[in-house]
C-alpha cells in the first residue's frame, strides 16, 4: 500500500464463527497493512495465522487503551497503514477502539470501514420478526438490580430490542427479561451463529426462561425481543 502524508486506519470485520466469512477485501488489507491492532494478542494472532497473515500485531483493550492509542497515532502520523480488528465481528460495536477512532477523526487521519461478519444482522434475519426497525441495546449491566432497571426502561419500547450478553448469563438475562417485559413477550435467542452448532430458539420469554432453567446452555448469543405492541 502506498503511503500518503499520513497513514490510514481500516476497521476490519472478521468472522464470528465460520472462518469462511472473511471477505476478500479484508484479507487483502490484513496481508498488506503495516500494523494490525487487535483486542487480545492470543486471539488476534490465532485468527491471523488461520489466514497465513504475518504482520506486526499489537493489542488494544480496556487495560492499555490510553498508552496504545498514542502509539498507534504516532504510527499513523508517520505514514503507516493500520488495521483494527476485534476478537470477532465488527470492530467498535461493544468493543475497544472508539477512543482511537475519535482521535483519528480529530487529527484528520483517514478512517474507513471494511464491513463483513457481525452477529446482529444474522440474529435479526433469523428471528422470524419483521425488521422494520430495531433498537440496539448492546450489553446490559452484569449487576442484577441495574440490569433489571435497564429492562424496566425498555418495557414500552415498540421496536425490536437487540441485546448482547456474556455466554454464561443467558439464564439470568432470560429470567429477568421474562419477569419485567412479560412472560408472553415473543423473542428469539440466536446461539453460536455461523457455526455448525448454530441454533435459534423462537418462543415467548417465559418459555425460553423455563427452557434455560431446565437446560442451561453456554455460548455466544444475541437475544432479539419483540417490542411492546399492546397499544399499536
Amino acid at each position: 500500500m502506498k503511503h500518503s502524508k499520513s497513514g490510514k486506519i481500516y476497521l476490519v470485520s472478521t468472522p464470528i464463527g465460520n472462518a469462511g466469512d472473511i471477505t476478500l477485501r479484508a484479507l487483502e488489507i490484513l496481508k498488506t497493512t503495516d500494523l494490525i491492532v487487535c483486542e487480545e494478542l492470543k486471539e488476534g494472532r490465532r485468527l491471523l495465522a488461520s489466514y497465513n497473515v504475518n504482520r506486526e500485531t499489537i493489542p488494544l483493550n480496556e487495560h492499555n487503551e490510553e498508552k496504545q492509542t498514542d502509539e498507534i497515532l504516532a504510527a499513523l502520523q508517520s505514514g503507516k497503514t493500520v488495521a483494527l480488528i476485534s476478537d470477532a465481528g465488527a470492530p467498535l460495536i461493544a468493543d475497544p477502539g472508539t477512543r482511537l477512532v475519535q482521535r483519528c477523526i480529530e487529527l484528520n487521519i483517514p478512517v474507513t470501514s471494511v464491513p463483513g461478519a457481525n452477529s446482529i444482522v444474522p440474529a435479526l434475519q433469523l428471528s422470524g420478526f419483521s425488521v422494520d426497525g430495531f433498537l440496539y441495546v448492546g450489553w446490559l449491566s452484569p449487576k442484577k438490580e441495574i440490569r433489571r432497571n435497564q429492562l424496566r426502561d425498555l418495557k414500552k419500547e415498540k421496536r425490536l430490542l437487540v441485546i448482547l450478553e456474556a455466554p454464561y448469563r443467558a439464564k439470568a438475562l432470560l429470567r429477568d427479561a421474562s419477569s419485567i417485559l412479560g412472560t408472553n413477550r415473543k423473542a428469539a435467542l440466536a446461539f453460536d451463529l455461523t457455526t455448525d452448532k448454530e441454533t435459534v430458539y423462537r418462543d415467548t420469554l417465559g418459555r425460553l426462561a423455563s427452557l434455560f432453567e431446565r437446560n442451561p446452555r453456554k455460548g455466544e448469543f444475541v437475544l432479539i425481543i419483540k417490542g411492546d405492541d399492546r397499544h399499536l
